[in-house]
């Protein structure tokens, strides 16, 4: 089974420069503008896993992470392991950990489509994994959620994830790249990818995680503007308040102010 290490033709004990070096040296080589017509598409899949491969190992949190969950959970096993575990496919922890399986060798389609076939959400991966793992594999699933435009379930994901950490602190220093993730998806992607009544729920959520008073304004003057939109001005008046105790000096608020009479 091929790993990060693999793909850019490395030892496990690489440095930081001779990471860079080698995913240099084959990015020339798979660069799709430069591969023949007929096999482009394929350099550019294998493009797009030797660049994924890069990005965690060059980043040293990320580089930590991946190396702790890879040999925690594939170790030096000389058996074929996916196969064990495709032919449980009625056992869910060994779905769960094919689930895992698959992202850290890079599969990400085949690993979506078994976390979809077990129910997606529905599917409580945390009853069926160890926590470091589960945490571990909500992340990276999450993330590969959201480049496929899943927004909603990738939000979900992270704020199960958010929600777990200020329970207990598992990715510690680490933690800053979830969150901005976490925010970034809310405020770039989840009002158009979700309806109005689903997005009200979403940032409800994110109000009972710890975030900034700054955060927390400015995700209620959103629910604000939101409820105005389906006809609950009154209870927009009542968050937009809210919003306001947390920061007086919430920006773009003056249309609000004026529909709202605050």
């Amino acid at each position: 089974m091929t790993n990060y290490y693999e793909l850019l033709k490395l030892g496990q004990n690489a440095s930081t420069q001779e990471i860079k070096k080698a995913f240099r040296e084959l990015a020339k080589r798979l660069h799709p503008d430069l591969a023949a017509a007929a096999d482009g598409e394929i350099a550019a899949e294998k493009m797009r896993k030797l660049l994924v491969a890069y990005q965690t190992l060059s980043n040293r949190d990320r580089r930590f992470e991946y190396d702790r969950a890879y040999n925690r959970f594939v170790g030096k096993n000389r058996f074929d392991y996916r196969s064990f575990l495709m032919e449980r496919k009625d056992d869910p922890v060994s779905q769960a950990k094919l689930v895992f399986f698959e992202l850290l060798h890079l599969e990400e389609d085949t690993a979506i489509a078994i976390w979809q076939e077990q129910g997606g959400l529905g599917f409580p991966m945390e009853k069926y994994l160890d926590r470091e793992d589960w945490m571990d594999l909500s992340y990276i699933l999450a993330e590969e959620l959201a480049k496929r435009q899943r927004y909603h379930e990738a939000f979900v994901l992270s704020v199960q994830l958010v929600r777990e950490e200020r329970r207990l602190p598992y990715f510690k220093h680490f933690m800053k790249e979830v969150e901005i993730f976490l925010k970034d998806l809310t405020r770039l992607h989840l009002r158009q990818a979700v309806d109005k009544e689903t997005y009200i729920e979403c940032l409800e959520a994110l109000l009972n995680l710890g975030f900034s008073s700054k955060d927390e304004a400015r995700w209620m003057r959103c629910i604000a503007e939101t409820l105005i939109q389906i006809g609950e001005s009154n209870a927009a008046a009542r968050i937009f308040r809210e919003a306001l105790k947390r920061d007086p000096s919430l920006p773009n608020t003056v249309q609000l102010r004026r529909k709202l009479h605050v």
